[in-house]
């Protein structure tokens, strides 16, 4: 066994440089990523979805970080040099943003293990002893060192984080590997159809997470023989693992060792999980708790004045109810139950907010009735205006209706321009 303690595992994170692969378009959000990539989509109340994996790193003590850019990067990168511009670089740290460049190809990134080779150079220049590969569109909270520690100990080449979900959730969705006692993998088909059930147990697998840590010369080998191989798809999921577990150590890293008993991971690539992991957030007490000072999550928040309640009459009063508000809001005679409202919201008089997740920026006018509902930043909800009681009326007015009843709105959907308020940001 290897020496876990807090000296060790920071040797270990110095040694390393983590990729956060961010160039995701999110397409099953719909309108919810029309402008933005889905690292940047809002969360939480206050986050965005990047800050995760990049509170992970900072606070595993990684920090020497690249952020691979692509689909419609802008808010993305405006949030990243806002909020994490301030490393030095000169003292070792750094949070550099790597977009698509063509570097090493006419084409932009064909798939993961492709936006990694194309930034094989940026890499090469850090001279990291293992490279972390991290997927920037998951909502949780993972002790990296606890993994890289795990690398080392079973002397692997590859490393994935795992985790133990559903068969019915998995299917088509995620990686599914087939590990032996000790954790070593030796099966991996990426998002079947029928996934291999655990031994233990026939109704859930063994998921990837999309992360992954690697010794730096085999990943090089590896990228580089697999650019070189014609009709890969050049991913990580489809072509690197499958070709590598046969000859080579590749090691399964279980989530939950590293979770502290907590366990969660959040995909939230469709509007009724978006919807979803963020109503989990006003429980009393949720399961990610993001009060927690001991591993907290950075972002960059403009000054604001704190939320503010105002009127107290019997039909007119300024209250939320097992609610999350963030500052800049003015909620003015308007009930809110069981929602969350990101920063700078107007809720007017004589209205009924419930589930709702409300992001930026939106004005909601007075006498509205809105129910298990995202409205997009920067919209103006006419007054009077009623939605999520009548589905079949909601896509008539053009709104999107999810599988589960969650009713997404937007600017182009209330016909209200997207100039003067960046759509992006």
């Amino acid at each position: 066994m290897v020496d876990k303690s807090s000296r060790y595992i920071s040797n270990l994170t110095r040694d390393t440089y983590a990729l956060i692969l961010a160039g995701g378009k999110g397409s099953r959000l719909h309108e919810l990523t029309n402008w933005r990539a889905k690292p940047a989509l809002y969360f939480g109340g206050k986050f965005r979805i990047i800050d995760f994996p990049l509170s992970n790193c900072v606070n595993s003590g990684i920090r020497r970080i690249g952020v691979v850019t692509q689909y419609k990067s802008h808010s993305l990168i405006r949030h990243l040099v806002r909020g994490w511009g301030h490393f030095k670089k000169e003292l070792g740290e750094s949070v550099e943003i790597l977009p698509a460049s063509q570097r090493f190809s006419e084409s932009w990134y064909e798939g993961t293990a492709d936006a990694v080779f194309q930034n094989i150079d940026i890499i090469r220049d850090e001279l990291p002893k293992y490279v972390m590969i991290l997927s920037g569109d998951h909502i949780y909270r993972m002790d990296y060192g606890q993994m890289l520690a795990h690398h080392v100990e079973n002397k692997a080449k590859m490393t994935v984080s795992c985790m133990s979900v559903p068969i019915q959730e998995a299917a088509g969705a995620f990686g599914v590997m087939s590990v032996d006692e000790h954790y070593r993998i030796h099966g991996f088909e990426e998002k079947p159809a029928r996934p291999t059930p655990l031994p233990n147990d026939p109704d859930r697998c063994l998921a990837s997470m999309g992360n992954y840590v690697f010794d730096t010369e085999f990943l090089f080998d590896q990228l580089l023989r697999d650019a070189q191989t014609s009709g890969s798809e050049r991913d990580f999921g489809k072509d690197i693992i499958p070709a590598i577990i046969k000859d080579h150590d590749v090691f399964a890293y279980p989530f939950e060792k590293s979770a502290g008993g907590n366990v969660y991971w959040r995909d939230v690539g469709t509007i009724d999980s978006f919807w979803e992991a963020n109503m989990e957030m006003v429980a009393p007490v949720p399961q990610l708790n993001l009060y927690d000072h001991k591993w907290p999550i950075w972002t960059y928040q403009e000054q604001l004045p704190p939320a503010k309640f105002v009127w107290e009459e019997q039909d007119r009063r300024g209250e939320a109810i097992n609610s999350v508000v963030s500052g800049g809001c003015i909620i003015s005679g308007s009930t809110l139950r069981r929602s969350l409202v990101f920063s700078n919201v107007r809720v007017h008089s004589y209205g009924l907010i419930e589930e709702a997740v409300i992001l930026p920026d939106v004005e909601i006018m007075r006498h509205c009735k809105l129910k298990k509902v995202v409205i997009d930043r920067g919209c103006v909800v006419p007054e009077g205006t009623t939605i999520g009681y009548d589905h079949e009326h909601d896509r008539a007015r053009g709104f999107r209706v999810s599988d589960k009843g969650v009713v997404l709105v937007t600017r182009e959907m209330l016909n209200q321009p997207v100039g003067g308020l960046n759509p992006a940001s």
